[in-house]
């Protein structure tokens, strides 16, 4: 480089600024090409929405991600993660089985009709021989964005060409213009199931009822109903264990209480990174000499680590200006003297304090949808009708609960979608003001389903807001790990925006890799490192060995070195 560093100054291949699931996943790829990596995380334990906390002992909960959308992921293999401690059943514990022929409305747990799981099954793969739900799933999120100078078609979009190969009599350039309520209109009958279809995709990035977003909004649905919904021994904080030993295996460095302040900038390229006065390292200059990755969000990227003198200011308008009604997740957990007991009317819905309520009809849907991204200040949805999801305890074995105090019980999490807090016209802070008033919101929502969740039997009821989950984990914009909406202008080659869609940024060697506003987004973990890992093969900075493959659809860029191993 050009210029002067002090001998005491620290010197890496790669430089990545936060140590979240992504970030250290990153670490762990660059770390087995050979690089030398180092990962600085703000925070006093690494993991960010992969965390896990024991507010008292014996209950360990999850304030945010909390069971495993990442089963079609390449990693895997290539990360090699069983040899790193990750253990889990692959078994869908509370998703879509023979066994289960019921949906929560208020009138009770009501059937759905064969059609409607043959239907589902056929336009998610499952009814494939053999079956293409593992290879749908990779299509839609496990492929980096093609290439600026590649027109998007019908022909070359990945998911396109899965369905065209492996279920020709789906495919139709119609597709891409429909929603997910238009494709299931389409193969399903019953409305209580494709309404709790669209809530289950509206909670996992692409929402049902925007246009164009049927495949991507069904994706984030299966990747977790159908192809993950159990949660890793020890929880999602577990695999991020497996992660982090994997990366520390291959010679990363990781360190925590090492908040950055500024990405430094000479020429027009990334260099390195200064660290605020209260990080716990001596030395805060650290430099990179092939690469800068920030893996927290956009808006903190741009308006706090590089600063409006380095980037175009129409450029930095447009990532202010990108929406944040992504889903804002109100998030409870609630410790009980006895076993929660469904309501008489839901007898006949196997999961007891698990599920999705209530999926009547659209009408409900689209007034909870409205009451969130169109609505600037409290929630108004009565807390009859308010849409929300309980994550089953089911998803743990018996021989690993959540909760081991005897004679008490677990729900964990509860979620509840609320307007953006950024929007609020209050402040953002308004809606932790009144939390008591909308915890007791929260019980009464849920007591729709449940009987006794009452002043005698609760012990303790814990919850984040929207605003504290940002406050816990930054790179959680917007409240929620969907972050920024994933509407057709906001997916894929348009994701957070064409000019960063691909992960690159018009600053030389400065990368971006956060999940809330890269793609794909909502919680596919594993597929921002993977799909950066094409770009950055391209681009000189990686070299990995044999261990890697890349994705079936991806277009390499003109003029740079392909991702495709040479034969």
């Amino acid at each position: 480089m050009e210029f002067m560093r002090k001998s005491t100054e620290e010197i890496y291949d790669i430089v990545i600024i936060g140590g979240g699931p992504n970030g250290v996943a990153l670490a762990a790829y660059l770390a087995k090409c050979g690089l030398s990596v180092c990962v600085l995380e703000e925070r006093s334990e690494a993991g960010g929405a992969c965390e896990q906390t024991e507010p008292i002992a014996g209950v360990r909960i999850n304030p945010h991600a909390a069971v495993m959308y990442a089963a079609a992921a390449p990693g895997w293999e290539q990360l090699e993660l069983w040899k790193y401690g990750f253990r889990m059943s692959w078994e869908p514990a509370w998703a879509f089985t023979p066994l289960i022929k019921t949906v929560m409305t208020t009138e009770g747990a009501v059937p759905f009709s064969d059609k409607d799981g043959l239907g589902w099954a056929k336009i998610t793969g499952m009814l494939g021989s053999p079956t293409f739900t593992k290879e749908l799933l990779r299509a839609t999120f496990w492929c980096p964005p093609h290439p600026p100078e590649v027109e998007v078609t019908a022909e070359n979009i990945p998911f396109m060409q899965v369905y065209k190969e492996r279920a020709p009599e789906i495919w139709t350039e119609e597709l891409l213009q429909m929603t997910m309520f238009d494709l299931m209109d389409e193969y399903l009958e019953t409305e209580p199931f494709k309404v709790m279809q669209a809530f289950a995709s509206w909670y996992s990035g692409a929402a049902a009822h925007y246009q164009g977003m049927a495949i991507p909004a069904m994706g984030g649905n299966i990747a977790v109903t159908l192809y993950g919904a159990s949660a890793p021994r020890g929880g999602m904080h577990d695999y991020f264990h497996a992660i982090l030993r994997c990366a520390l295996a291959h010679g990363a460095v990781v360190r925590t209480c090492c908040p950055v302040e500024e990405i430094i900038i000479r020429n027009g390229q990334a260099v390195g990174v200064h660290l605020r006065d209260n990080a716990a390292w001596g030395e805060k200059t650290i430099w990179a000499d092939k690469a800068v990755v920030s893996a927290v969000d956009v808006r903190q990227t741009f308006n706090k680590l590089i600063g409006p003198q380095h980037v175009d200011r129409g450029l930095l308008q447009k990532v202010n200006d990108i929406s944040l009604k992504g889903g804002s997740i109100y998030v409870s957990h609630f410790l009980t003297r006895e076993p929660l007991r469904l309501s008489p009317k839901f007898k006949d819905w196997p999961h007891m304090t698990g599920g999705i309520y209530p999926c009547d009809s659209r009408e409900i849907y689209y007034d909870h949808v409205a009451d969130v991204d169109g609505h600037k200040g409290d929630p108004t949805m009565p807390a009859q009708r308010v849409f929300w999801m309980a994550v089953p305890d089911g998803r743990f074995p018996s021989t690993d609960p959540q909760c081991t105090i005897p004679n008490h019980y677990l729900v964990s999490p509860f979620y509840v979608f609320v307007p953006p807090p950024e929007y609020h016209v209050d402040g953002p802070d308004a809606i932790n003001k009144y939390k008591e008033k909308w915890n007791a919101y929260m019980r009464e929502a849920f007591s729709q389903v449940v009987e006794n969740l009452n002043s005698d039997s609760l012990v303790y009821h814990w919850a984040n807001t929207p605003l504290e989950s940002e406050f816990r984990n930054t790179g959680l914009i917007g409240g929620g790990y969907s972050g920024a909406r994933l509407c057709k202008d906001h997916m894929w080659t348009n994701r957070p925006l064409p000019e960063l869609s691909r992960y690159c940024t018009p600053i030389d060697r400065l990368y971006l890799g956060n999940q809330s506003t890269g793609h794909p987004g909502g919680l596919c973990l594993m597929a921002i490192p993977y799909n950066l890992m094409h770009i950055l093969i391209e681009d000189g900075i990686a070299e990995p060995g044999n261990w890697w493959y890349p994705s079936p659809w991806y277009i390499p860029e003109r003029g740079k070195i392909s991702a495709i191993p040479r034969k």
